[in-house]
This record gives structure tokens, C-alpha cells and sequence, in this order.
């Protein structure tokens, strides 16, 4: 046995004694930290395979005989989840303490992150399956551990309905790649012609496209992802949702390589409606985590822009371009992990400081817990794409590779890249403005309850846990051309580019990131010795004579109004004035507006009458008596027969 094979056993062993541990203790500490040790083992091998230590374990296989092995990809997916289930453990411990159910909820979480790990190291389709289905369902277990209310039920609900539908097509692409031989030999589906490719991909995109939460898929994300408790909301939006999108790439990039034109197009697609609708319903949301879920749509949408448009240079010859693209699309998996991560985190510390996430009930939280409210500055700084931040590394290194599509040889191709270039930069523009709002709502301003102006700093560990995170937005945006090569080596066809700190790309302008941040910091420093040593008293602030209320402070509404009129036409929203009077005189007005899911409203409710309408029929049949069912049954042995009769005569 290899070092690294050692390493990745005893990793997987401390996972899995930390997952069993809180059955047979009370302290919740111990069974966390064999978990971190575990998975951080686990991520360590993982990183190594990525940076061309030997492959670990076995190849992929078409059988149903159980097998695991890490190659390149894998490991990129096991470096990045032990990079954000790490701190997400640490935060945990004073997160889950004096919560009913903690030893259960850990466990969970030790679960949850073995099903993750199984998925990615899965080389045979029987476990791949059976990772992913407990993938599924064990964040609705714990957070129905959690909480149980009508809401959160709905919400559970409505999780595990739309991702085991969508599912199927997973159990589809998984099974028929399979039965073909094309998991270990990609070559043997192309023998059987390119309908079944074209079926294979289909239901890759629905199946690893609903857990995705790519867009229409994605119902069941700004539901589930707000009611977890905030370590698992951060490993659902962080990770669980990129391991359906590698599962997406080893379909199309592996096993039913290379795709046909027209993936491209729909995967770009998919990446243009979910990046520019999520950025968009995140803006008019309140509550902080439906936002973030809402945000992790416009970012998985982004990723999906990167690999459609590696597809579409592949289509054209251009391998450098494709590979380019490929590792823009990684380096915004392992970004947004990262800083959505971090931000799920603090909004759970906040939670639990301030007791609400109604962004309209929040303010001024910088001053009381600045520590943590320092990391949720830098996480929406990264998450908005500001430079030199992460986000802004790969959604810049994405632009350059739409930008290159829009500039090839042909037409069609061409305008779909001028589009997603534009649709890209509208995202990035709409996500400064969510995030302004976000951090003007929650950070600076005054308090707007009482329970906020008691709010305290969060403990050590989950301070230490939070720096991390936003030290990692750092690092990534600052060095990533370091990364950037190995990244171009896990492209279909591998290519690769001078390593550095900063990326210089052929054909455009480089990104010097790191004199960027150097810039930056050599700035800040001059501006903070100018600011002087003398401050003046503070002054009352001047509202026209008016008192200053809280009440009357700028609400999420009044950030968002004039884009809610300009789009009036897309978002329809719906308001309701209730005038209430006495003696013919007004009163009081009392006033609610509400966005309305389009999606839910023109999609899903549609096909949820239709499902039910359906049933009711098939209800129906089920009248109890033996003879109506021995009439069925004769009918369909009838039926049968005499389509056998008319293929026999065919």
C-alpha cells in the first residue's frame, strides 16, 4: 500500500469512527474532531493526486462490483471539500451547543460528508448510486432533526419530491452508460450511434442539473437550503451542489465525449438563465439565506457559462481555448465553495447573535461583532466579484473565454458567446448591487432591534473558522495562476500554460492579481495613516428636523424599487393596501408586497394540478373489486398480444 493510499484509508477511517462516535459519548467535540482530521486527510490526498502524485485505487468500471480511486478531478472535488468542511465543522461546535439533538445533528453531518466523499470516489455505478441517493437524503433528515414545523416540512417536501424526480435521470445516464460498457471504455457508446448519446446527455442534464439547481430545475434550492441549520445549508450550497456538477462533467467530458454541438448551446443557455435569474431573485429577497440560496443558482449558472463554453470551443478545434475555459468553470467551483461557505457560516453566527436574518431587521452589526462581520465584508466583496478577490479571478478568467467564443470563426457560435459575455457581465453588475444592499442592510447602519444592539462576537473557534474562509477569498484571488495550470491538465484534452502568481492568458490581457492586491493594501495603509489621530465628537445626525426612527431607516424594498419597476413586466409582483377606518376617517394603512416565483407560478403548479388531476383519475381505478382488476388485467393481456401480433407482422 502507497503513502497516499494510507493516508486516504486512515482519513476515511477517522470519518467514519467520528460519524459513530456520538452514539456511544455526549461530547459532540470529540466526534467533530475526528471528522476535520478525516476529511482533511482525505482532502490532503485528494490535493496531491491533483498536483501528479500517482492516482490512488481503481479505474472506473461498467460492473456493479463495489470499487473507489481518486484521479485528478476527484481529488480537485476532495481538496475542495475539505477546504470548506473543515472550518464548517469548527463552526460548528459552538454553533450546534445548547441545540436539542446535537449528537444527532453531528452524526448527520459525519454522514453527510461520507456520502459526498462517496460520490466522487465511486468507480463503479452501484455505489456512485447509492452515494447519491444518501447524499440526498440525509440534509433532509437532519434538518427535519432540527426542525419539524409545517414550513419546514413543506420545504423537505418539496426537496426530496423535485430532486428524486429529476434523480431519475441520473439512475438513467448512470445504468445506461453502464449497460454499454462506456465507464471504463468511452469509446463503445459512439458504436451505438448518436440517438443514445444524445438520450444519455439529455438525462445527465435533467438529473445532475435539478441537484444542481440550474434553472428551471432549481425549485426546490431557495426552500430547502434556508431551513438547514447554516453548517449544513454552507456544505449543500458549498459542495453538494458542485458534486452534481462533476458528475455533469464526467458525463459530458468523459464518458459521452466528446458531446455534440448542441450541448454546448444548452448548457450555455442553462448557465445564462440561471446566472442572470438567480442574481435577480436574490436581489429581492429579505431573508439572508434565501438570498444566498437564490445566489448560489446565479454562480452554479456562471460554472455552467465556463463549461459550455469549453464545449463549444472543443467544437471548433480550439483544445487551449476549451481548456481554458474547463479550468475557469473548476476555479469558480472551488471559488464559490469558498466564500458561500464562509457567508452561509456568518449568517448563522448572525442568526444566532441577533436572533432574525430579516435583512430589514437587522443593521449595524459591524460594530458589535466586527470579527465576524469583517469575513461576511470580504465574503460579499468576493461573492460580488470585486477585485482581487476569488470571485472576481474566475468570473474575469470566464468573461475572457465567452469574449474569445464570441470572436471565432463562426456565426452562430459567436452570438451565443457575445450573449453569454453580456448576460455574464450583467450578473456580475446585478451581484455588486445585492451585495452592496446586503452589507449597507446588515453591517452598517443602526440597530433596528433591541436584540441587535446586544448582539456579541462569536465565539473563538468560530471566529478562527470565519478568518480562514475569507483569508482563503484572499489567497485565491491573489495566486491564481498557480492554480490555473493544473486545472488546464484535467480538460479533455490537456493543455497548459505558464505557472505563476498572476494569469497571463494567450490572446488577451493578463491579470497581474497579485500586484492588485499589493496595490490595494499599499493604499488602504496610506488612507488609514492620513485619516489623522484627532477624531471629532459625534454629531446628531440631520434627517430635515425629523426624529431619527428605526422604523424609518432604507429597507431591502427601498434598495431594490427602482430595478422592481423597471422589470415590473418579468417580476409581477403583487401588492396588497388594506385601509382601515373608523367613522369614515383613515386610520391606518396596512401594506404587503410579495415577488412571485414565475417559475413555481407558470411551471410547477401547472404540472403539480396536472400530477394531482391525474391521480385523482387513477384513484378511481382502485374500486376494490376483484373483478374490475381481473378486467384490467385481461385488457392489457390483450393489448400486448396484439402488439406483438403487429410486430410480428411488421
Amino acid at each position: 500500500m502507497s503513502v497516499l493510499e494510507s493516508i486516504a484509508l486512515l482519513g476515511a477511517t477517522l470519518l467514519v469512527v467520528g460519524t459513530v462516535f456520538p452514539a456511544i459519548s455526549r461530547n459532540p467535540t470529540v466526534a467533530l474532531t475526528l471528522q476535520a482530521a478525516g476529511i482533511a486527510l482525505i482532502g490532503s490526498g485528494g490535493a496531491l493526486v491533483l498536483f501528479g502524485a500517482p492516482l490512488i485505487g481503481a479505474e472506473f468500471r461498467s460492473s456493479l462490483d463495489p470499487a473507489l480511486g481518486i484521479d485528478g478531478l476527484t481529488g480537485f472535488f476532495l481538496a475542495t471539500l475539505a477546504l470548506v468542511a473543515v472550518p464548517a465543522l469548527i463552526f460548528s461546535r459552538d454553533y450546534l451547543a445548547g441545540v436539542k439533538r446535537s449528537r444527532a445533528l453531528v452524526a448527520l453531518c459525519g454522514l453527510f460528508l461520507i456520502s459526498l466523499v462517496g460520490v466522487v470516489v465511486a468507480r463503479d455505478p452501484s455505489l456512485f448510486l447509492a452515494s447519491w441517493e444518501l447524499m440526498t437524503l440525509v440534509p433532509a433528515t437532519a434538518i427535519l432533526v432540527r426542525r419539524s414545523d409545517a414550513t419546514v416540512r413543506r420545504a423537505v417536501y418539496v426537496y426530496l419530491a423535485v430532486t428524486h424526480l429529476g434523480g431519475v435521470g441520473v439512475w438513467i445516464c448512470v445504468l445506461a452508460l453502464a449497460h454499454y460498457g462506456a465507464l471504463d471504455n468511452p469509446a463503445a457508446l459512439a458504436a451505438h450511434g448518436s440517438a443514445l448519446q444524445a438520450f444519455i446527455i439529455a438525462a445527465a442534464i435533467v438529473g445532475f442539473g435539478t441537484k444542481a439547481g440550474l434553472m428551471p430545475l432549481h425549485s426546490w434550492l431557495p426552500r430547502a437550503h434556508p431551513v438547514a441549520p447554516s453548517h449544513i445549508s454552507a456544505l449543500m450550497s458549498g459542495v453538494m451542489i458542485k458534486v452534481a456538477l462533476y458528475g455533469l462533467i464526467r458525463v459530458l467530458f468523459e464518458w459521452a465525449a466528446p458531446p455534440p454541438l448542441w450541448v454546448g448551446f444548452v448548457i450555455l443557455g442553462l448557465g445564462l438563465l440561471s446566472s442572470l435569474g438567480g442574481v435577480l431573485y436574490a436581489l429581492m429577497q429579505r431573508d439572508l439565506k434565501r438570498l444566498l440560496a437564490f445566489s448560489s443558482i446565479e454562480n452554479v449558472g456562471i460554472v455552467a457559462l465556463g463549461l459550455g463554453a469549453s464545449i463549444l470551443f472543443s467544437s471548433q478545434g480550439d483544445t487551449t481555448w476549451a481548456a481554458i475555459a474547463f479550468a475557469a468553470a473548476l476555479l469558480h467551483i472551488v471559488n464559490h465553495a469558498v466564500f458561500k461557505t464562509l457567508l452561509f457560516l456568518v449568517a448563522g453566527a448572525f442568526e444566532r447573535a441577533a436572533g432574525s436574518l430579516d435583512l430589514d431587521q437587522i443593521g449595524g452589526l459591524l460594530r458589535r461583532m466586527p470579527w465576524t462581520g469583517g469575513a461576511f465584508l470580504v465574503g460579499s466583496m468576493a461573492i460580488a466579484g470585486v477585485p482581487p478577490l476569488n470571485g472576481f479571478a474566475s468570473e474575469w478568467l470566464t468573461l475572457q473565454a465567452l469574449i474569445h467564443v464570441a470572436l471565432g470563426p463562426s456565426l452562430g457560435i459567436g452570438v451565443a458567446g457575445a450573449v453569454g459575455a453580456a448576460a455574464l457581465a450583467a450578473t456580475a453588475a446585478l451581484a455588486v448591487f445585492c451585495f452592496v444592499k446586503v452589507v449597507g442592510l446588515v453591517l452598517l447602519g443602526p440597530a433596528r432591534r433591541v436584540e441587535v444592539e446586544t448582539a456579541v462576537e462569536a465565539p473563538p473557534a468560530t471566529r478562527g473558522a470565519l478568518v480562514f474562509l475569507a483569508g482563503c477569498c484572499v489567497a485565491l484571488g491573489a495566486i491564481p495562476g498557480l492554480l490555473i495550470p493544473s486545472l488546464m491538465e484535467l480538460a479533455p484534452q490537456p493543455r497548459t500554460l505558464a505557472n505563476g502568481p498572476g494569469l497571463a492568458i494567450p490572446g488577451t490581457g493578463s491579470l497581474p492579481s497579485p500586484w492588485l492586491l499589493f496595490g490595494l493594501l499599499a493604499l488602504t495603509g496610506l488612507l488609514w495613516r492620513l485619516r489623522g489621530s484627532k477624531r471629532s465628537a459625534p454629531v446628531p445626525s440631520w434627517a430635515c428636523g425629523q426624529r431619527i426612527e428605526p422604523s424609518l431607516s432604507w429597507r431591502s424594498a427601498g434598495f431594490t424599487k427602482p430595478l422592481r419597476l423597471t422589470l415590473e413586466a418579468v417580476f409581477r409582483p403583487q401588492r396588497e393596501i388594506v385601509a382601515i377606518r373608523e367613522h369614515g376617517q383613515l386610520q391606518s394603512l396596512r401594506y404587503r408586497s410579495e415577488i412571485p416565483h414565475l417559475f413555481d407560478t407558470l411551471l410547477y403548479r401547472p404540472i403539480q394540478r396536472g400530477a394531482l388531476r391525474g391521480a385523482l383519475i387513477a384513484r378511481r381505478l382502485q374500486s376494490g373489486s376483484v373483478r374490475a382488476y381481473a378486467a384490467y388485467l385481461l385488457a392489457l393481456l390483450l393489448a400486448l398480444l396484439v402488439l406483438a401480433r403487429i410486430g410480428a407482422i411488421g
